[in-house]
């Protein structure tokens, strides 16, 4: 799942900015859960997308309370639910005071109607938050250099899985290189197996070769632009090469034949991947997860994975991720008990909140958190994941939830024609460019 954590390895909870159209209904009047500075010192309400990891999020706060006048209290929104209903709130007088959101474009509107507290001065100056996180993941939940939320979940880059036996059947190893990945693409279409599995029926796993290939032959610079507002940056010769690579991959059979009605949500690219059909497939780190649940032999004994290949003339960092850096705390600007909630957003950086999170499967984004891996569920998954992102200089957030929604959802739509051969990489480019 995209959310941020979520072992259970769906991705119903994953927010993209499409399906979360927010139209402002103007300033706050106030936090209407804020009220009453009695003998209690007060109430925070923080609202939590609802799901397995919750206890997690109730266990600090149960913790937080203890000490704290200002006391929190969580409310756990139904996943199917939550993006609605944060909106709605934060429209009215009963708006929560803490919220969990994805970063990006998924807070942008409120950023817009400044709803949210700036948190750039307060992480600088604080150095338990400064210090206490990993760069990249600080920094992909913010909007215009400035910082609007704390990490509060775990991360979720996009990597390269690969089927173990079938390489080594093969007799080659996971592809560093795009050279390495087009000798891999011709050895096993040579065997009748299809290089990659690809859920194009979802159309987000397709983004995310747009997003990987755009990084390493552009940088992440060029996304920036775009998600800072600028649609020229869609006419960026590298975006041009980005979509004319996926047309090449396409035309190669590098995803087979039938990969526009094979789904990621009821398991039928983990499923190409796990049975040998697919030797490949490029997915959010939820696909270990996926595995263990639905191939747990599969998952412990054959599942590989890797980082994305260099692609050869390309200026990106090989070491740049794409994907959901977590989630984040963000505080409303009307709260009236701002020092607490910012005391309470402290708390996510604390050894012990890191802790409860390896316990749950995830892997946290604190600074520290290498040394707790070793008690997670795949200690060696856990270590390599955590170190990708650890040394990555650019982490990007997922394209369409980075952007807004009317920018999100033709995206989605060009990027599923492109892949289906219903548009060239010019008309891709032109496409994205005059939206507006």
């Amino acid at each position: 799942m995209r959310s941020g954590i979520f072992t259970q390895g769906t991705r119903t909870a994953r927010w993209t900015a499409a399906g979360a159209a927010m139209v402002m209904a103007g300033l706050l009047a106030g936090c209407g859960t804020n009220g009453g500075s009695g003998s209690d010192g007060g109430t925070i309400t923080a609202y939590v997308y609802g799901d397995d990891a919750v206890k997690v999020q109730q266990a600090a706060v149960t913790k937080f309370n203890k000490t704290s006048k200002v006391k929190v209290k969580l409310v756990s929104v139904p996943g199917t639910d939550y993006v609605n209903k944060l909106r709605s709130a934060m429209g009215s007088p009963s708006a929560p005071d803490v919220f969990f959101n994805w970063g990006g474009g998924s807070i942008k509107p409120y950023v817009d109607a400044k709803q949210l507290v700036d948190l750039t001065s307060t992480v600088n100056s604080t150095p338990e938050l400064k210090d206490g996180f990993l760069p990249s993941i600080m920094t992909a939940g913010g909007l215009d250099g400035k910082i609007y939320g704390v990490p509060m979940r775990g991360m979720q880059p996009v990597m390269l899985f690969y089927n173990k036996s079938l390489f080594a059947e093969n007799k080659i190893e996971a592809p560093k290189t795009w050279e390495d990945l087009q000798n891999a693409i011709t050895t096993f279409k040579a065997k009748g197996i299809t290089p990659f599995a690809l859920g194009g029926a979802d159309k987000w796993p397709e983004l995310m070769w747009m997003e990987y290939l755009l990084d390493r032959i552009g940088g992440p610079e060029v996304f920036q632009k775009i998600q800072n507002g600028d649609t020229s940056g869609w006419g960026d010769p590298a975006v041009l090469k980005a979509a004319q690579t996926v047309k090449e991959l396409v035309d190669q059979g590098a995803f087979g034949k039938n990969f526009n009605s094979v789904d990621y949500g009821n398991g039928g690219a983990p499923t190409l991947l796990n049975k040998g059909k697919a030797a490949m497939h490029l997915m959010g780190s939820w696909e270990y997860s996926t595995q263990l649940g639905k191939a747990p032999e599969f998952a412990k004994k054959d599942l590989g994975w890797t980082a994305f290949p260099t692609v050869a003339g390309g200026v990106g960092d090989a070491a740049d991720v794409v994907g959901n850096p977590t989630n984040y705390w963000s505080i409303n600007a009307r709260t009236k008990h701002k020092d607490a909630a910012i005391a309470f957003l402290k708390t996510m950086a604390s050894q012990d909140y890191a802790k409860a999170l390896v316990d749950n499967g995830d892997i946290p984004t604190t600074s520290n958190a290498a040394s707790m891996l070793s008690t997670s569920p795949n200690p060696q998954f856990a270590n390599d994941q955590y170190s990708l992102v650890q040394k990555a200089p650019s982490f990007t957030l997922s394209w369409d939830q980075a952007l807004e929604s009317q920018y999100a959802t033709p995206l989605l739509t060009e990027i599923s024609k492109l892949f289906a051969g219903k548009s060239t990489p010019e008309q891709f480019v032109a496409a994205m460019k005059a939206v507006k």
